[in-house]
């Protein structure tokens, strides 16, 4: 598949995930919500999450990535700007 996905599809697989994988409610989700307490990750989350994010988006990312990672938005723009 080499179309290119848009932000509201990057969101959508994005929330979809956390939610099976982190079983958080999905309107704790949110933009403005902080990525790291909203769902409760610890150092071997991390690890899960960067499976989950290769599996879902084809791409590597290295813990030192999420370093600038606050909120959803954060998360989602950086997802975005490394799929498009």
């Amino acid at each position: 598949m080499n179309t290119v996905m848009t932000m509201d599809e990057v969101v959508s697989i994005t929330n979809k995930f956390l939610v099976e994988e982190f079983e958080v409610e999905l309107s704790s989700i949110q933009p403005d919500a902080p990525v790291k307490e909203t769902l409760e990750l610890d150092s071997l989350d991390y690890v899960d999450l960067v499976v989950l994010i290769d599996s879902h988006f084809g791409f590597k990312v290295q813990q030192q990535d999420f370093k600038g990672i606050i909120t959803f938005q954060d998360f989602y723009y950086f997802l975005y700007n490394r799929v498009k």
